[in-house]
């Protein structure tokens, strides 16, 4: 009995021996196990944390490239908005240019054409060639105007202005010569007579002066003064032998006698 009682108590020691290495491993494993659990956890929630701090500064970094592009976007609008400004001004500026030259260009045209009027132009009359100014010109053509439509009185009293006012005119001798053709038209014979003579004294081979001749005669006979007449005829024949006038003359002689 105390044998088995013996045997059953070693059993139990030998027992209890073997079995407490084994407990103890098992609680280490138990806390190595729970450290590296909570190794794993702390390394998850510092992971998850970086995520969270990476994911909001990514987050602000999108926001602040969102606020970028917005910005240049309107940048961009506002130079959008800037050039067309710039366009309507240019295209302002090019119809006011355009505008100025062409006011320029008109006002250059019509300055040439005032600096035209105003210097002397070449005139032939009576196979004389001279240089007049344009308002001569313009009074002597006004003045034949007149005696084309027969206006004795008119022709008359332009020419004599004209012939004050331009006394050295290259016109004169036409002046002259007009002149007494219309004062013959109004019946004023006597001063017909003296602007005809004026004529041939002054410029005896003018192409006109034969015909002066012939009209001096024309207006002496008007004034029923046939000696006077014959006289000038005479004058005529001898000077201008070969003229029409001469012919016309010698025909108006057989008249007188």
């Amino acid at each position: 009995m105390r044998t088995i009682l013996r045997v059953s108590v070693a059993g139990l020691c030998l027992g209890a021996a073997l079995f407490a290495p084994a407990a103890r491993a098992g609680l280490f494993d138990d806390d190595e196990a729970r450290r590296a659990i909570l190794d794993i956890r702390q390394r998850i929630d510092q992971n998850t944390e970086r995520q969270r701090s990476g994911q909001q500064q990514l987050t602000e970094q999108i926001d602040q490239l969102k606020r970028s592009l917005l910005d240049l976007n309107n940048q961009l609008e506002q130079m959008r908005g800037d050039n067309a400004s710039l366009r309507g001004q240019n295209e302002e500026l090019t119809r006011i240019v355009s505008e100025l030259q062409r006011r320029q260009k008109d006002l250059q045209a019509g300055l040439d054409d005032r600096m035209r009027k105003m210097e002397p132009q070449k005139v032939s009359v009576d196979g004389k060639e001279f240089s007049a100014d344009p308002e001569e010109k313009r009074q002597y053509d006004e003045a034949m105007d007149l005696l084309r439509k027969s206006d004795f009185a008119g022709t008359a009293n332009a020419l004599s202005a004209f012939r004050k006012r331009y006394p050295a005119s290259g016109y004169n001798e036409s002046a002259l010569f007009w002149l007494g053709n219309a004062q013959y038209g109004v019946r004023q014979y006597k001063e017909a007579i003296i602007s005809f003579r004026t004529l041939v004294a002054g410029s005896p081979d003018h192409p006109k002066a034969p015909e002066a001749l012939l009209a001096i005669a024309n207006c002496q006979a008007e004034l029923k003064d046939g000696k006077g007449a014959r006289k000038t005829i005479d004058e005529l024949l001898k000077t201008y032998p070969k003229s029409e006038a001469a012919q016309a003359g010698r025909e108006r002689l057989a008249s007188l006698k």
